[in-house]
């Protein structure tokens, strides 16, 4: 199933929708005490899925298009990224690929939505790049997960674009701040949930910047692969329901090329992968 947060016409908060091609019904109409949040979906395991699922066969569908859910925030309670996670982009940056993936947080005040303005002053960065990613986002709570047993902990999957700062990238010790600038983490449109994607490692990723095709991959390309990611990362920490992991970026950042391309004002991004969705940013650099 395909789930985005809306903003119906009259409503003053975001709902849960499902979507299915271009028609969405609103979740929280469909029986007593149904979530209105993605997260609340996600908490409430298998059965709440189930009840949903058996649900919307009888559900209220109305017409969908991208102007209606251009609002809407996903939120995530943790966000973690992977770093270095592609050769092809630790290359580029002239960083190497350690054993271990590495691995930093991410704010919340980064996080946007699809059809969303991400703005930054030009006096803290004029190197802005782009960063098409998969999300992939936890269900059951993770706590020294076996890798064979890792997907089983996957909710669904969602598009990432995680915008960096490179020359702050490049000054500082930790990688947080450059990539947590507010509005820095778009995600979205749409969450996807796991039983739609067989294989996290077979999924065509891509990056468009003003209608040039900056990044063309497959997340096979990936260092650590995300069962091998889920495993790791709850060896020392429980995952908790919602969690948001940013799997990192395949090659082809505008950083390493020549001339290098980075976000200018007015630019638009869109960042994708085949099955899950297209996520566009708008850009603007303020004085």
């Amino acid at each position: 199933m395909r789930f985005a947060h809306v903003v119906p016409d009259g409503a003053d908060r975001p709902q849960l929708v499902i979507v299915d091609g271009d028609r969405a019904a609103i979740v929280g109409d469909m029986f007593a005490g149904a979530p209105s949040r993605l997260q609340q979906l996600i908490e409430g395991g298998d059965a709440l899925l189930d009840r949903v699922r058996e649900e919307s066969s009888a559900a209220t569908w109305q017409a969908f298009g991208s102007p209606e859910f251009a609002s809407a925030v996903l939120g995530h309670p943790v966000t973690i990224a992977v770093g270095l996670n592609y050769a092809a982009h630790s290359s580029e940056l002239g960083l190497k690929a350690d054993a271990a993936p590495t691995i930093f947080t991410l704010w919340p005040g980064s996080l946007s939505g699809h059809r969303r303005t991400t703005s930054w002053p030009r006096t803290l960065s004029q190197s802005v790049d782009y960063e098409a990613e998969l999300g992939v986002i936890v269900g059951p709570a993770a706590r020294d997960v076996a890798l064979e047993d890792a997907l089983d902990h996957v909710w669904g999957y969602t598009v990432v674009n995680d915008i960096t700062a490179r020359d702050i990238q490049f000054s500082e010790a930790q990688w947080s701040r450059c990539k947590s600038f507010d509005g820095f983490t778009p995600t979205g449109p749409f969450v996807v949930t796991a039983d739609e994607v067989p294989d996290p490692q077979g999924l065509h990723i891509w990056a468009v910047v003003d209608g040039q095709t900056v990044q063309d991959a497959s997340t096979g390309q990936m260092i650590h692969p995300v069962a091998k990611l889920v495993s790791y990362l709850s060896r020392s920490a429980t995952l908790l329901p919602g969690t948001l992991i940013s799997t990192g970026s395949p090659g082809g950042a505008g950083y390493s090329r020549d001339p290098q391309i980075f976000l200018r004002d007015r630019s638009t991004v869109t960042v994708g992968i085949d099955g899950i969705g297209e996520l566009t940013t708008f850009c603007r650099i303020t004085d």
